[in-house]
């Protein structure tokens, strides 16, 4: 089983921010969390790298239902997306499987939420 799902899509970085964040919110996420790679990795590194940038998107419902089922659960909470530019106007998108990293967690109610923000989460990869 993989780690992630991805999707390769045309179109400007900032565009495919806009969208992301528009097809999380589409399927009940929010954005918790903005982490701009490229920024932290220049002021702290003094290093150029390629405009990257991880989303930390949190379904609320979702969220207080694994935490009853697992309250260690939020050492994996929110579920990052990622979008980086392979190179102009080619832009990847990434989000973690929820199923994949939950795995090493023995519990059947988790797996129920697990199995729903998978489907939610690849459901806003596949419509980009």
């Amino acid at each position: 089983m993989n780690y992630y799902f991805n999707k390769t899509i045309n179109g400007t970085f900032e565009e495919v921010i806009e969208k992301v964040t528009q097809g999380l919110k589409e399927e009940g996420f929010g954005i918790l969390t903005e982490i701009d790679v490229t920024e932290t990795l220049k002021k702290k590194l003094d290093i150029d790298f390629k405009k990257y940038r991880i989303l930390g998107a949190c379904n609320p419902p979702y969220a207080h239902k694994a935490l009853q089922a697992e309250d260690k659960i939020g050492t994996m909470l929110p579920c990052n997306v990622i979008v980086q530019e392979i190179e102009a106007g080619t832009i990847e998108v990434a989000a973690v499987n929820p199923m994949a990293s939950m795995q090493a967690v023995e519990n059947e109610k988790l797996n129920e939420v697990a199995n729903e923000i998978t489907a939610m989460l690849e459901n806003v990869i596949e419509k980009l």
